[in-house]
């Protein structure tokens, strides 16, 4: 029952948002257009539902090399393949916005695991890669929240950034969803949804934490930050 309501949600919240955005894209595309070497959006393989790939959409925020320049699948701070415009894109989440579409075509869902590229799921252990997309993946969720800000832990590192996520991020990353894959409920999506909204105006609070008392610890490697 509980799927089948949140496939509803899921519907209802992805069409609503498609009208309501649809008067912004036309400023946001054509300033793309003039800054972005052209392109609006970007489409790109993902992991999606029992580990099925999908295309992603999503507005154009970097080169379009960028999969073969810098660090590949992760982006840093102030990472130079990131564009004038995408990078407001970026710190906003406004470039995730046309995953809308994703959610009402049913290969994402509101809240669920990111959709990953390939070459980052396979840093997970074996296990966890059989158990991470049990659910659809989501445009936000408890693993989104916590790492708002990621490119901060893959730019502070000495380590290879790579390495880092392999090491600490996807471990962590893991217990984090399986945690979700346990608790899941309209209740515990809806906050989920709260603590995005507040993610992007606060993106060091620890209110999840504070909300969702059962989490995983978080590694001292990201506490102390």
């Amino acid at each position: 029952m509980y799927k089948l309501f949140k496939r509803l949600f899921d519907i209802i919240i992805s069409f609503l948002a498609i009208v309501i955005f649809l008067p912004f894209f036309i400023p946001i595309a054509i300033a793309l257009k003039l800054t972005s070497e052209g392109y609006v959006f970007y489409f790109q393989d993902r992991m999606g539902y029992r580990n099925r790939k999908f295309r992603i959409w999503k507005f154009a925020t970097m080169l379009k090399s960028s999969p073969g320049l810098g660090t590949g699948s992760l982006t840093l701070k102030n990472d130079w393949r990131v564009t004038p415009v995408g990078k407001y894109l970026r710190i906003t989440k406004i470039n995730e916005v046309p995953q809308i579409i994703n959610i009402l075509l049913g290969d994402m869902s509101l809240v669920g695991p990111r959709p990953l590229m390939v070459v980052d799921f396979e840093k997970f252990s074996p296990d966890i890669q059989s158990k991470f997309y049990a659910n659809k993946p989501g445009l936000t969720g408890i693993g989104s929240i916590v790492f708002r800000d990621e490119e901060k832990y893959l730019s502070m590192t000495t380590m290879d950034p790579h390495e880092f996520d392999k090491k600490y991020i996807a471990p962590y990353k893991g217990e984090l969803e399986l945690w979700y894959q346990q608790h899941c409920s309209f209740m515990a999506d809806l906050l989920i949804i709260f603590l995005t909204a507040a993610s992007i105006f606060s993106p060091d609070n620890k209110l999840a934490f504070r909300i969702f008392k059962t989490l995983p610890p978080q590694p001292t490697v990201f506490a102390g930050e």
